[in-house]
This record gives structure tokens, sequence and C-alpha cells, in this order.
């Protein structure tokens, strides 16, 4: 049953790929199809017609059809060998048109033929499929002028009897009316029925492939948002002019995983790479629930920033929200931080300059004394301690505790006070915990 149920399916799919080459189009592929399907119909309805129309008794001369079957077989094997598609298509309609009316004068006229001619209206009709509408006009008024010609011979020689010629029973004139008419509609009828099916596949595999594109297109648009910030993402893609912007006032941090060079060394890559993986991913799922956004890792370095988006308007006080959890998170979750690693923060507030930097593998990135303030304060620092500089600590003061100030030598900048930030006041904390309860 299988057999018998893949052969049409093989054999349907030899006859779409007829003299296709691989870089046509769906388009011209399915031309060359419907065009094929056509050529297969007609010669077989042809030949079952002249059998039928023997069957009932009058005798046809078989050299007309014969010599149909001849061309159009001759023109579809030209067509196989050479590819060349346009000869084939004006070929087929051309025996399509002018056949049928050479058999109806043949035999006689529209009632000793029974509307014979309609078979050409298969030439108008195959080539609004295979040329275009535009195109198919031309043989429509080719169709219609040689039946208005028929018709005008018919008209005028109706009383003449041509000699020789045997009359045909009514019965067989009406039955082949009947005929003709039923296998002219089925022809046609399978022929748009073809090709529709082959415009719903293609339409399909169209549809299949703008879904996987459309995936692929998500898939890219994660991966570029996981790189920079939605709003740099946009511009990005929308302009190739270079991106740099100034921002008067923004709140960077840096985290810097202490001795973890040292304990890396006793590691296996893959351990590493799990272990910064753990850590780095929590960190960034702390940085999304405080609205802060993540600029980069470098190494066992962490670096955050508020106020290079509205998310939120008091980002100074998210960024230090953000260290204090952080550290907490290894010094309490061992199932996280299984080798005991500690951190040190520093942040600072200031100007600075942000924007994307090269065409290749290119990373949005924080420039300006802000940020070298706040690499430097997190150098100086001890494990488990979040520092601060003086305007971070002016804009905080009021929300969070401080030590008091410590002066520290920093590389590049000099003495500079530094203050420790130990936790959030009991009166600010309420609505933290109430907002972070709404969250």
């Amino acid at each position: 049953m299988k057999a018998a149920g893949a052969a049409p399916s093989r054999f349907m799919d030899r006859l779409r790929n007829a003299g296709v080459e691989p870089g046509d189009s769906d388009e011209l592929r399915l031309n060359k199809a419907l065009l094929v399907f056509a050529t297969g119909l007609v010669s077989v309805a042809s030949t079952l017609w002249l059998a039928i129309y023997w069957s009932l008794g009058p005798q046809l001369s078989a050299t007309l059809p014969f010599a149909f079957q001849i061309l159009l077989a001759g023109n579809l094997l030209l067509y196989l060998k050479s590819g060349n598609f346009d000869f084939f298509r004006v070929g087929q309609l051309g025996l399509f048109l002018f056949f049928p009316f050479v058999a109806q004068w043949s035999i006689g006229n529209f009632i000793t033929a029974s509307g014979l001619i309609l078979w050409g209206l298969l030439a108008p009709i195959g080539a609004i499929l295979c040329f275009g509408v535009r195109e198919s006009f031309a043989w429509f008024f080719a169709y219609v002028f040689l039946v208005a010609l028929t018709g005008f011979f018919d008209y005028y020689l109706a009383d003449a009897v041509p000699a020789g010629v045997t009359p045909i029973p009514i019965r067989t004139s009406v039955f082949f009316f009947a005929l003709n008419f039923v296998a002219i509609s089925s022809m046609v009828y399978l022929l748009l029925r073809f090709s529709i099916q082959e415009k719903q596949k293609i339409e399909a595999r169209l549809a299949e492939a703008h879904r996987l594109l459309q995936i692929e297109q998500d898939r890219s648009e994660r991966l570029l948002l996981n790189i920079l910030p939605g709003p740099i993402a946009e511009r990005l893609k929308n302009s190739s002019q270079t991106i740099a912007d100034g921002f008067a006032d923004v709140t960077v941090m840096f985290a810097d995983i202490v001795n973890f060079t040292q304990i890396a060394s006793g590691m296996t890559p893959s351990q590493v790479f799990a272990m910064l993986n753990r850590i780095f991913s929590l960190w960034d799922e702390l940085a999304e629930k405080h609205g802060i956004e993540k600029i980069k890792t470098i190494g066992d370095a962490y670096m955050v920033a508020g106020g290079l988006n509205d998310s939120r308007a008091d980002y100074s006080a998210a960024i230090a929200d953000l260290a204090l959890e952080m550290r907490d998170l290894l010094h309490r979750d061992f199932n996280v931080n299984d080798r005991h690693l500690d951190v040190r923060i520093g942040i600072g507030t200031g100007p600075v300059v942000a924007g994307v930097v090269g065409k290749k593998k290119f990373i949005y990135d924080l420039w300006g004394d802000t940020v070298n303030l706040a690499s430097r304060i997190t150098s100086e620092g001890t494990p488990g301690m979040v520092q601060c500089d003086v305007a971070t600590w002016r804009r905080l003061k009021d929300q969070f505790v401080f030590e008091e100030p410590q002066v520290l030598y920093l590389k590049g900048k000099g003495n500079m006070s530094v203050y420790r930030l130990i936790e959030r006041a009991r009166l600010a904390q309420q609505p933290v915990l109430a907002r972070n309860l709404a969250g």
C-alpha cells in the first residue's frame, strides 16, 4: 500500500521538477510545472477523445491526432534537453490554440464537431498561468478571433454539405458536446487546482523561511541586547554613525573578586568558568532587579553604571543597594560561592562619556575621570568593603550609613577622601522594602 501511494507522489515530484534549473525562482518553477502538467493532460485527453469517438461509430482520420501527439511530445523532449522554456511555452500554447480549430474544420462545423474548438480555450488560460495577465491578452484575442472566423464561415456555409462527408448522428454530436465541455472544464479545474496547490506550497515555504528568519532575528536581537543597552542597540541598527554620548551625572561601580587569580590557579579552566558564571549570572539578576545597566566584565571584575537611561531616577541609591546585595550574596550563599571568595567594591559619581567602540566585536563602554576614580577606589579597597567617593557620599549620606572618611592615595589622583558604605539607614529601609515587595 505504501509503494502504491508513493508512486503517484514520485510522479508528481518528477512533474514539478521537469526542466527546472537550480537557479529558477519559485514563480518560474511553477510556470514550468504547470505547462508540463497541461501537456500531459491534453495528451491523455485527446487520445481518450479519439478512442471514444471511434467506439461510437464515426471514423475520424488518426493523422491529425497522431501529428498533434508527436508535436506535443517532440516539443517537450526538446525543452527537457535544451532548457529553452520560452520556446517550449510558445510552442505548446500554439498547439493548444490551433489544433482544435484545425480538427473542427476537418470534421465539419460547430454542430458536427460538437464545439471541438472549445479546447482552444486552454491556450489563453495557459498563457495567464505561464506568461502573466498582460501577455495573455494576445492569446485570448487570437482564440476569440478564430472562434469568430469559424462561426462566420459555418454561418455562410451552413446549407452546403461537402461531398464525401458522413453525417454524424445527432446523439453522437450531443454526447460529444457534453464530453467536450466536461473535458475542458475538468482540465481548467485541474490546472487551476494544481496552480493554487503549488502556490500554497510556495507560500508555506516562504512562511516557514520567514518564521525561521524571525527566530534568527529575535535571537540576534537578544544577543545584541546582551551586549548593548536597548536604546543604543536601536541607534546602532538604524545608523552607521559613531555613537558617543556625554552624561553629566552617572554613578559607576566596579566589583573585584579578591585573590581570584591565586584561587583559580588550582582549578581547571572549566571549573574557573563555571564559578565565575554562577557568580556573574546572579549579579546580573540583581542588576536587572535594581534597574542598573551592566557595562562589562573584565576577567574577575564586574562593572555597572546607573544614570545612563531613565529606568531609575535614584540610580545612585540603586547602585549602593546593588553593591550591598552583591557582597552579601557571596557571604551567605556558599552554594554559589563554594570557594569562599570575597569582593571589594568601589563607587564613583560624576560625568562620563559613553559609546560603542569598534566595528567588529564592538562593546559599549564608559570613559572619563569618574570611571578611573571608581576603578582606583576598588583597587585600594579591602575584602568585603564597599567604598564611595565624596560625590556619592554627599548624595547618599541621608539614606545610608557610612563610616568616617579615610584618606587614600589613589594612583593618578593623589590623596582623596573615601567613605565606606555600611548599610541602608533604618528610616530609609521601609520604602526600599515596600518597593522590593511590589516588584
